[in-house]
Parts: structure tokens; sequence; C-alpha cells
């Protein structure tokens, strides 16, 4: 790949072009193919593998299963009839996510409790779909998940089954299908796509009216989630009409707000896989670059929340299938240390070097389509799409700057971040209304203050050594500004972005979920009262309630990062903000262990300046300040 022969790939290569393109976050319809190209090959590879290592069995019926080799063998003779069935077949994103699951179990790692032969015979249901779309006769055994049957691209067969594991036998004449179980059949054909008794043909949602370009929606395939088999979903006719609606409306504000990147979109996404809606302000979406194409989501709140969505986690698979072609991180010299990990401010977890890559490349994609959106987009929304730009346009860029130069990036590696630093940092001067400006800033403060407080622990000899500066009542040991804090992941780390979604209700709907303090966890998860009144801006009645939370018993993590945002506007505590801004977690510890070793519980506002500082502590203080 490219000009040096460390970025080459020894089986496919990128032109020079296609390569400047990716690096710099886009690529047009013509490096897409390229990168399908290279991910035919790669799955081609990959069903030799498996073929060499299959095994057959029976997941406890008499009636075995195909093996993967009458399969494969299957596969070729649809090929020789019609070598576009197997290709839409093969090229489907869950069947990269089944050979690779496949693959990792028979090497011996633990995938879940699918029984082997239900795993391998999966290929039996890829076989039966190519060869039916090809019009060849043919009978093979397929499993069957709860009477589930499900043929690729056809559609979803539903037999009675009193047992999870069975196996039905399809049957092709050229013209129509027999699914054939023991308790049951499903006849069905010549027209795939017609609904019938015990079929749910494979639905297909159209990008525009008239125009060339669908999308799978992939409700059937049992590795549409990329974690392992699942039971097929079947969507009601009105959900179903609100995907087309809603896919239609963001195709075109993508047409409109990004016309270059659109026809590489129509080539390489494939299939949406509906999950359940979610919160709103926090739809979910996921990929794999094992199944390229293929998008798992979320019905979103908007088409542009759609139109974001689809950029962002076609970034992914365009990073995903490069990276397979030529990586762009090595590998840790010492396995057996626990990884580097580091702040996103896009997740609520601390993230490996790899994932940080693809979090960048994501929002960069993210960033650039919001930067376009929010001058087309009608007045009621542009004040959501300014908020968005500069939230993800901080967020990319500071992150940027954690990882550029980092000693484990490639030669690849590092030609992406430049490059994606260079067009990141044009965007930094650009203009956003102060009213949409501020809370996308005070987001970004808060999702990397919250995630210091519960990510970061402090030297305990060192909070040992505060605790006695401050049981004497002398000033703050230097080291408390100079010791790195040690990198323990909190499991329970949630809703990190609770400023950011809070902000977002108060731009769309100020009388909503920003009315009410009580009631805000209602509405947005892991919110409190004092979380409502910061995205209002009484930062007067925040800090009171704060100080009260931390003066109690057992207070919420998160909740010293949060007194930080509402000391704002304080002259007087301007110390005391930046600290607990930037080192929560030192005034989480410090006040932790005052409680536990002597019961006391200091005012939460004096202790941050001390911490800071800016202050002795008061000689009154100690005991005295205490809650029974």
């Amino acid at each position: 790949m490219g000009s040096t022969p460390e970025d080459r790939s020894a089986f496919h290569s990128i032109s020079a072009t296609g390569l400047q393109q990716l690096l710099g976050g886009g690529g047009d319809g013509a490096v897409i193919d390229e990168l399908l190209n290279a991910e035919r090959s790669r799955r081609l590879l990959l069903l030799r593998a498996l073929l060499d290592r299959s095994v057959s069995g029976s997941p406890g019926s008499a009636e075995p299963f195909l093996s993967v080799p009458d399969a494969w063998g299957l596969l070729e003779r649809a090929q020789t009839r019609d070598p576009r069935a197997v290709e839409e077949v093969l090229m489907a994103p869950g069947t990269g996510s089944w050979v690779s699951s496949a693959l990792r179990r028979l090497r011996g790692a633990p995938h879940g409790d699918t029984p082997v032969p239900v795993l391998l015979g999966h290929l039996s249901c890829l076989a039966a779909a190519a060869a039916a779309a090809a019009r060849i006769a043919f009978t093979v055994s397929v499993p069957a998940r709860g009477g589930a049957v499900f043929l690729p691209g056809l559609g979803c067969a539903s037999l009675p089954a009193e047992e999870e594991w069975t196996t039905a036998r399809v049957t092709g004449d050229g013209q129509c299908l027999r699914i054939t179980g023991a308790g049951g059949e499903v006849v069905v054909g010549p027209d795939w796509e017609r609904r019938s008794p015990g079929w749910r043909p494979t639905r297909r949602l159209t990008l525009e009216r008239g125009g060339p370009g669908t999308l799978t929606l992939e409700e059937h395939d049992p590795y549409r989630t990329f974690s392992g088999p699942g039971a097929p979903r079947a969507l009601s006719e009105s959900e179903a009409r609100s995907w087309q609606s809603v896919l239609a409306r963001a195709w075109q504000i993508l047409q409109r707000d990004e016309p270059s990147h659109t026809e590489a979109m129509r080539r390489g996404l494939m299939s949406i896989a509906p999950v359940p809606r979610g919160e709103r302000f926090r739809p979910y979406s996921s990929s794999s670059a094992e199944a390229f194409g293929g998008i798992n989501a979320s019905l979103p709140d908007s088409a542009s929340d759609l139109a974001a969505t689809l950029v962002h986690e076609f970034q992914h698979i365009k990073l995903g299938a490069l990276s397979h072609l030529g990586p762009l991180v090595r590998r840790a010299e010492k396995t057996d240390e626990a990884p580097e990990l580091f702040h996103a401010p896009w997740r609520d977890d601390p993230r490996p070097l790899e994932g940080l890559l693809q979090g960048i490349y994501a929002f960069f994609g993210v960033t650039r389509f919001w930067r376009a959106h929010r001058h087309t987009a009608d007045p009621a929304h542009a004040p959501s799409a300014h908020f968005e730009f500069a939230l993800w346009r901080d967020a990319v860029w500071s992150t940027l700057g954690s990882v550029r130069g980092h000693a484990r990036l490639t030669p690849l590696g590092h030609r992406l971040l430049e490059s994606l630093a260079r067009s990141c940092a044009g965007w930094l001067g650009e203009h956003v209304p102060e009213a949409q400006a501020r809370p996308a800033r005070e987001a970004a403060v808060s999702h990397r203050a919250r995630w210091r407080e519960h990510h970061l622990q402090p030297p305990p000899h060192l909070v040992d050594e505060a605790v006695r500066a401050w049981r004497r009542g002398d000033p703050c040991p230097p080291s408390v500004h100079g010791a790195p804090s040690a990198l323990s992941p909190d499991e329970g780390a949630r809703f990190l972005d609770t400023a950011a979604v809070l902000a977002r209700h108060c731009l769309t709907d100020p009388d909503g979920a920003c009315r009410d303090p009580g009631a805000a966890a209602d509405q947005v998860r892991g919110a409190g009262p004092a979380d409502v009144l910061l995205a209002r801006g009484d930062r007067a009645a925040a800090r009171q309630m704060l100080s009260d939370q931390l003066l109690d018993a057992g207070p919420v993590v998160g909740a010293w990062a949060a007194l930080g945002r509402a000391l704002d506007g304080d002259a007087e505590q301007r110390a005391a903000r930046r600290f607990l801004l930037r080192s929560p977690q030192w005034a989480r510890a410090v006040r932790n262990a005052l409680e536990r070793e002597y019961g006391e519980r200091p005012d939460p506002v004096t202790l941050a300046a001390w911490l800071a500082g800016a202050a002795a502590r008061p000689r009154e203080q100690g005991r005295a300040s205490a809650r029974p």
C-alpha cells in the first residue's frame, strides 16, 4: 500500500489516490470498490481456512447436517450457474461475522454456547440461498433455531419446533423451495419477495425514489448483531415504514450536505439491522470490521441524526477494511502487561489505542457532516447542528493531540492522524454562535472531569500525606499537583455524556427535560437535579445542592466534577474550579479517606480550595464539619 514497502499488502493494494482519500477521512466510489475487492479475497481465504479445519456433526438430531465440503461444492455449482448469486451471499455482512466467529471457535476461542455443528451448518444456509437464487435443483439440510430457517438475501421460514436447535431440509427445483421440518413445511417461490404463510421475505429499503441503491433491512440474519447467532427480530409494518421514511429523508440530507461521499456510501453500505429504540439523544449504532457494509442501529430521533449515524458507521467500515490491508498500530512489545488506555470523549470506558483511532476516524466524519449541515438545516434545527459541530470538533482535536506521535503507530497510522489533524485544525477557527458553543464546551469539560473522577486513582501514600496535612492545618502538599494518578477502570462508569444529552434537550425543548430538575432522571438516565440546574445555568442552586450531597455519606461519583462546573463564574473560587475540573479524583480520594479514617466530611468548596493551593485549611474546620 502507498509509496513505502511497509505500507504495502502482499496481496492487495490501494491506489495512491484512493489511499490519500481514505487517510483524509474520505474516499470515493472507486476506492470503495478497491476495499470491496480486498474484502472479497479475505472472505474467500477465511472460508478456505474454515473448509480446511472444519468438522461435521449433528446438534442432537438423527438427521445429519450437510458437511462443510458438501456445502462448498453446492456453492461452486451455484457459482457456475449464477456468479452474482454467490457473490451476494458471500459478501453479505452477516457472512463475514459468521465465518470469523466460526474460525475462532475452531481454533479454541470461546464464543458463546452455540454447538459447533450448528455454527458450521450455517454454511449450508449460505449454499441453499445461493443455489435458490441461481435457480438450480438441490437438497440440503440446514440448522434451524426455534424453527426459524434463515436463507441470506431471501428471507426466513418459520417452522413449528419444540427444541431450540433442530434441522430442516431445503429442497429447490429451480423455481420453488420446500423447507421441511419435523413439524411442518413451508413452500415459497418463485417470487421470494412475496410474503406467504410461514415465510417472511428480506425487506429492502430504497435510498431514493426511482434511484439506484438499496439497503437490506436485516431482521433475520442470526449473525447480524456481530456477537453470535441470535433469533430473528421481525419488525411490524409500521416500523418498516418508519425506517423507509427516515432513511429516504436522511439520504436527501446526505446528497445535499455530503455530495462527494454519497456515492461511496451507496456502494459500500449494504444493510441496517434494527435494534430496539433507546432514550432520546442516545441512539445506538455499531459496526464490525468483520462485517463490511453492515450496521446495527436504533431508529433515530430525526433524519439528520440517521444521516450522522450512517456517516459515523461508514467511517468505521472504511477504516476496518483499511486496517485489514495495513496495520495502523504495532502490537505491544510486552503482551503480558495491561494495555495502555486513553480517554475517549465519546465513551464511558477507557479505550486502547486501536479503538481510539477508530473513534477518531468515525467522529471526524461526524464533525465533517455537522459542519456542512449547520448551514443548510432549517432554522429550528440549526442550533442543534451548531452544537454537534462544536462538540465533536473539539473532541476529535483533543483526542488527536493525546496520541499523535505515539510510539506504537505504524507509518500508516502516523500518516492517518497527521492528515486528519490538518483538516481538523482548519475547522477550529470556524465561528459557532456562543449560545451553542458554550454548552458544547461545558459538555466536553464535564465528560473529561467525570471520566477522571471515575477512572483515575491518586497514589494512596500521597492521599495519606494530604490527609495528615489537612488535619494539621498545613498547606496542601505540592505532591498533590505533581504526582500522576494511576488508571483504574471503573466498570460501573455510566452516562458520562449526561451534560451533552441535557444540552440537546435544552436546545430543542427548554420546557421539557430541563424544566423540572426533580423529574430529570425519568427522561435522561444518569441525570440528577444538580445536572439539570447546571444545564439551565443555575450554578448557585447547583453548588448548594452538590455541596449538600458531598457533605452526606456516600456521595455519587461525579459530584466533584459537577461541583467544579458549578463554581464557574465565582471569582473567589477560580483555583478550586480549575482543580476540580482537572483533578476531581484527588478531592474524592481525600474526602473519602477523611470520612473513613476520622469520620470527617469537610466542606467541599473549602477542601477544593485547599487542594488547589489557594487557601490554608481554616483551623475551625475538622471534626466539626462532619455530619452525623
